[in-house]
């Protein structure tokens, strides 16, 4: 039977202890996928379109740490536009920290990549993604994207990538990052880009955090798919933060020995 972790006040905890809770597996020799999402209490994933209205200290705490251990940002183009995506900016001191005890990060603490999937390259070269200093962006797309689209993408420094004539499965997408060298991978949405993963059986990991609040309308949930893909999930951690913000980490039942 399993059992929830007792729950632990993130106040409690170092940075240091946040990490350890948070790394990924030592030097994993395919991509480990990580989501990471927020919702209200009563499952809304964004509010008037966006996660933003759902955040608090303690999420935004954790939705930075998760991009320090990351090696790279997947994103769908949606979420993308919807969030004004720029660079991730991270801690330069503990990625190269992580870097040097073989935990991921960087040696010149240079931050993760952000890796956009999009079927038709369908992203405006104007946006702060390609003029935010930071990593060159990596955008996954496909043969059937226009070809004048792609090639203002790679104008506005974009590395380009075309999988297939269709947007690959999540095990393509977990190959080209294989390829690169991009194990750590931090999934941020959204619903679709989720929901592919788990009908992949490819989502090693969920960070969820639960807002203190009600939202109501109808606003979405974090994960869709045209079938469903019951997949078990073991807890692994439940913090909680003095506002009522609940942070949960679960992983794949078999991810683990």
């Amino acid at each position: 039977m399993q059992h929830m972790p007792n729950a632990i006040q993130l106040t409690d905890l170092s940075r240091d202890d946040l990490v350890e809770l948070y790394a990924y597996p030592m030097e994993p020799s395919t991509p480990y996928v990580r989501v990471n999402f927020v919702t209200s209490i009563d499952g809304a994933v964004t509010v008037d379109g966006r996660s933003g209205g759902l955040g608090t200290p303690a999420d935004k705490q954790v939705f930075g740490l998760l991009r320090d251990l990351a090696d790279v940002v997947l994103v769908g183009a949606g979420t993308v536009r919807a969030e004004n995506y720029g660079a991730a900016h991270t801690d330069s001191e503990l990625r190269a920290r992580l870097h040097r005890a073989g935990r991921g990060g960087d040696a010149d603490g240079t931050p993760p990549r952000i890796a956009v999937v999009t079927a038709r390259a369908a992203l405006d070269p104007e946006l702060k993604l390609f003029t935010d200093t930071g990593p060159r962006p990596l955008v996954l797309t496909t043969s059937v994207a226009p070809a004048n689209r792609v090639e203002r993408l790679r104008d506005a420094g974009a590395e380009v990538i075309v999988i297939s004539e269709q947007l690959g499965t999540a095990d393509s997408i977990r190959e080209e990052l294989d390829k690169l060298g991009l194990r750590r991978v931090l999934c941020e949405g959204g619903p679709s880009l989720f929901g592919e993963f788990i009908a992949a059986g490819a989502v090693d990991d969920l960070c969820l955090t639960i807002s203190p609040q009600l939202v109501a309308g109808s606003e979405g949930r974090i994960a869709v798919s045209p079938k469903a893909a019951p997949t078990p999930m073991t807890p692994r951690h439940l913090l909680l933060d003095t506002d009522g913000t609940i942070l949960t980490r679960w992983e794949r039942a078999h991810t683990r020995g």
